[in-house]
């Protein structure tokens, strides 16, 4: 009898975790939730869960339901990164290049006066001053926390560039879409 309860005990076990990984596999997305936010939320990547959802886009609707890994998201203290949510004022979605201070024609002077050559690895980013004011502290995904310190012919509407201390960065870089957050 006892082997018996030991042997339900333990099917019951996993069972349990089974059905709280797979509870765990899928997210159903709530409103004001984005890619970005939902990646964050399961340590992983926008891109990750583009790909495991098969979407070409970055948009998603309230009550469509994603695959994200098979971790779960709860966790009595948030990461360090997920406490400066409380800061995020906008979220924006851009598509981001790079540079460098030491392209044919540059200064190495931005737009508001840092001097990249004597800051190579200062966090900066080119920014539309419409779109995103000079001065305004964000965080850019894949980048870190920035501040929006130059513009640039190319740079109109949701388009970034962020700056790389070397070309080879830059060019590693690439182009790719991200999600910004404008901080307080």
């Amino acid at each position: 009898m006892k082997k018996m309860a030991m042997s339900i005990l333990a099917a019951m076990m996993i069972f349990t975790a089974s059905a709280a990984q797979a509870a765990a596999a899928t997210h159903t997305v709530k409103k004001g939730e984005t890619l970005y936010k939902i990646s964050r939320q399961y340590d992983t990547t926008v891109n990750q869960v583009k790909k495991w959802n098969n979407l070409s886009s970055n948009l998603i609707k309230v009550g469509q339901k994603l695959k994200v890994s098979g971790t779960s998201a709860a966790s009595s203290t948030p990461a360090p990164e997920e406490t400066a949510s409380s800061n995020v004022v906008k979220e924006l979605t851009v598509k981001a290049t790079a540079y460098t201070a030491y392209c044919k024609g540059c200064s190495g002077i931005t737009a508001t006066g840092i001097n990249l050559k004597k800051n190579p690895n200062a966090k900066v980013i080119a920014v539309d001053p419409n779109v995103i004011p000079l001065g305004t502290k964000v965080y850019v995904e894949g980048y870190g926390e920035a501040v929006a310190g130059d513009t640039g012919g190319a740079i109109k509407g949701n388009k970034i560039d962020v700056h790389m201390s070397t070309n080879q960065k830059a060019k590693n870089w690439g182009v790719r879409t991200v999600n910004v957050q404008i901080l307080k």
